[in-house]
């Protein structure tokens, strides 16, 4: 942890701020989601929490069913230049944070402002976070601070509005991630991404800004937002080439001054459809929106004329970027079929345009969940998979995912880490969808030798799995598996009194008395 990032717990006299204490005296992160909104609706946050709902709407499920929300603000965060971050909240949430982060690579120091129960009620969280962005604001390391409060100051009513919008320089953005308001890790880009854009807009209309690094594209730009494999914006903008267009910045950018770019723009391609508040900000500059991504034949057709029309561009350029790259990916597709029938789920967001590019690929594909739910974006992509046969489920729960898997029985199984561990457990073959599935091209003619490979290897390991199952038949399940000299005898004693234990902790969970936050 380096000096410009600490750890901080300021010293100062509290400062009493009875309105934000209301209520929140015991108030812990297990408090239960809906004591934990209701809690944020009484301390001044009810405005924050219909915008949360507004924008990302629940499903079924109440409450985040995969990792924390924050992590996906976190890493947008960590991956742009001269950006620091700072967390409030429980300590052992920013600690599974933190650890995650630099799991998956982060070399960035995370800044913490601790609290208790004096501080979080006197209202002095409040002024430790502003003394740590103080600290924290040298304009020689920084363009921006991010300060993030979590579940329990969200709940408690922490005003990160009242911070400074800047200090000598450094621009301060501070949002709310709660795990009882924003549903994904996924949506929870688009809350950071929404608040930044917010903030560039502002300062774009009030004057001069920064130029991008690389200096101004005279071409008309195309933004792209939704996070992807690295090579996909580079075929997306040979795309754009014959219509006279170039690939604009990918949105969550990686430098502050990539937002100004972002927003002067001719048209936004909302490859991920999730991102609502970052969409309302470039409507806001008056920009058009264009739904889907080139993948596939069909969906590469659709999506060049969706954009040619939106950026004004004559018909017969955009018959010349369809003939330059219709034909290739016919080829490609020809080149690399999929044969089998398959079920997919994710909370990436882009789980509908890797099942589009399935289906051209030749697969039986039956089943579409994705944790992100149904935007006017993902309107095109969800009623052409559904023409061809295909279940589209948005919002769609663990327990649907593995609904679709034993009703369908596929011959691969395509989703998150519980998913792929059921279906293993049940001899057929899985692949975990955000490490080797969305970590891969699927624009352009690139898109279906890639996603070809991974998927005809894993289809063609069920004979591995069925000699595994044949070798371990007979060892048992459950509390029986093992090689026992004497097989475990039933308790039924015991296992009822356990069975008791366990319903009131799943009744804890369904009614909202803990939350994964």
């Amino acid at each position: 942890m380096n000096q410009h990032a600490p750890v901080l717990d300021a010293d100062a006299a509290p400062v009493e701020k009875p309105d934000e204490a209301a209520g929140v005296d015991g108030l812990g992160c297990h408090a239960g989601a809906e004591k934990l909104k209701a809690s944020a609706n009484a301390s001044g946050n009810a405005e924050l929490m219909q915008r949360l709902e507004a924008d990302y709407p629940k499903g079924p499920h109440d409450q985040p069913q995969s990792m924390c929300p924050a992590f996906g603000s976190l890493r947008v965060g960590l991956r742009m230049r001269r950006v620091a971050t700072i967390l409030s909240g429980s300590a052992c949430c920013v600690y599974g944070l933190t650890f995650t982060s630099h799991f998956y690579g982060a070399r960035r120091t995370v800044g913490y402002v601790p609290f208790n129960s004096e501080t979080l009620v006197t209202g002095k969280l409040y002024e430790d976070i502003r003394d740590a962005v103080h600290e924290m604001a040298d304009p020689d390391h920084y363009d921006a601070i991010v300060v993030t409060n979590l579940c329990v100051p969200t709940a408690s009513g922490v005003p990160l509005q009242m911070l400074p919008k800047a200090i000598d320089g450094v621009r301060i953005v501070g949002i709310d991630v709660p795990g009882f308001g924003v549903p994904t890790h996924a949506e929870a880009k688009d809350v950071l991404s929404g608040a930044m854009l917010k903030y560039a807009r502002e300062e774009a209309s009030a004057g001069p800004v920064q130029a991008p690094r690389d200096g101004i594209e005279e071409r008309p730009t195309v933004t792209l937002v939704g996070e992807m494999f690295p090579a996909d914006p580079v075929m997306i903008g040979a795309m754009l080439e014959p219509l006279g267009l170039a690939a604009g910045p990918v949105v969550p950018v990686r430098e502050w001054r990539e937002l100004y770019a972002a927003l002067d723009c001719a048209a936004v391609a909302a490859i991920h459809p999730f991102y609502t508040a970052s969409y309302r900000e470039f409507q806001a500059a008056g920009r058009d929106i264009v739904g889907s991504a080139p993948v596939g034949v069909d969906g590469t057709d659709a999506w060049l004329g969706a954009i040619g029309e939106a950026c004004n561009v004559v018909p017969d350029k955009i018959a010349a970027a369809r003939n330059a790259f219709l034909p290739a990916i016919r080829a490609a597709i020809a080149d690399n079929p999929i044969k089998g029938r398959i079920t997919l789920s994710g909370y990436e967001g882009s789980e509908l345009l890797v099942g589009r590019l399935l289906v051209e690929c030749g697969a039986d594909l039956r089943y579409v969940g994705s944790a992100c739910p149904r935007t006017p974006y993902s309107a095109a992509d969800a009623a052409w998979l559904e023409e061809h046969g295909v279940v589209v489920r948005f919002r769609a729960s663990l327990e649907q995912d593995l609904a679709a898997f034993h009703e369908f029985q596929p011959d691969l199984a395509i989703g998150t880490t519980p998913v792929v561990q059921k279906v293993k457990e049940a001899a057929t073959p899985g692949l975990y969808f955000t490490n080797l599935i969305s970590a891969r091209p699927l624009m352009g003619p690139a898109g279906p030798g890639s996603l070809a490979q991974i998927i005809n290897a894993a289809i063609a390991n069920k004979p591995r799995f069925d000699r595994m199952s044949e070798f371990f038949d007979g060892v048992g399940s459950g509390d029986k598996a093992g090689v026992w000299e004497d097989v475990p005898q039933e308790r039924p004693q015991f296992r009822k009194k356990y069975a008791a234990k366990t319903k009131i902790a799943h009744n804890a969970v369904d009614a909202g008395e803990s939350v994964g936050c």
